[in-house]
């Protein structure tokens, strides 16, 4: 229920989001941002893939990221909006406390993963990812996920994300996910989905 309304609050009400963005940032901040860093660095210290680098995006490494998202094109992007791809929006996006960017450089120091994990002081979080498509089938979506879930579990929070019934490619890749269980169906085919351990 909760995740529905503030759904609806992003979509239709976005003065209001902002303000629900700024309450959350700074409570997440204040009673998890310190144990949710403790769990991240443990995480990307067990879980890691040969070839390739996961860790942290800085704010001096968006431009990266930014040119990673415009190599993606519109087709692969149509579901993964978690926030707008402008420079100004990405300094938003890693200003806030509550919003946890990862990314994935290969052994040349090219950026070619993207994921994050969108933290609620309620203790549940939202992840996404999006690989690079000249480095898919690597095994990097794997290493994501463990970074993902595990940072989520070990920290207490329940991990989630939202999938949409038309986003096939996705979908198949769920439904070889032992972790995934859908919990809920939302407005527009989307479904509700938790991981859990």
């Amino acid at each position: 229920m909760i995740t529905r309304v503030l759904l609806f609050i992003k979509h239709h009400l976005p003065w209001v989001w902002q303000l629900v963005e700024w309450l959350n940032a700074r409570l997440f901040e204040l009673l998890h941002r310190r144990r949710m860093q403790r769990q991240t660095q443990r995480a990307f210290a067990e879980f890691s893939l040969e070839g390739f680098s996961f860790r942290p995006i800085r704010s001096e490494e968006l431009p990266q990221l930014m040119a990673l998202l415009e190599r993606q094109g519109e087709a692969r992007l149509h579901y993964f909006r978690p926030h707008d791809f402008t420079l100004l929006s990405l300094r938003r996006v890693c200003a806030n406390p509550a919003f946890l960017m990862f990314g994935v450089w290969d052994d040349h120091g090219t950026l070619v993963g993207y994921f994050f994990l969108r933290c609620f002081w309620n203790h549940r979080c939202f992840v996404g990812r999006l690989i690079d498509q000249p480095s898919e089938g690597q095994g990097i979506g794997r290493v994501m996920n463990q970074i993902m879930y595990h940072t989520a579990w070990w920290s207490g929070f329940r991990c989630m994300t939202t999938i949409s019934k038309h986003n096939h490619a996705v979908m198949r890749s769920h439904q070889n996910n032992p972790h995934a269980r859908i919990v809920g169906e939302l407005s527009n085919d989307y479904l509700l989905v938790e991981f859990v351990s």
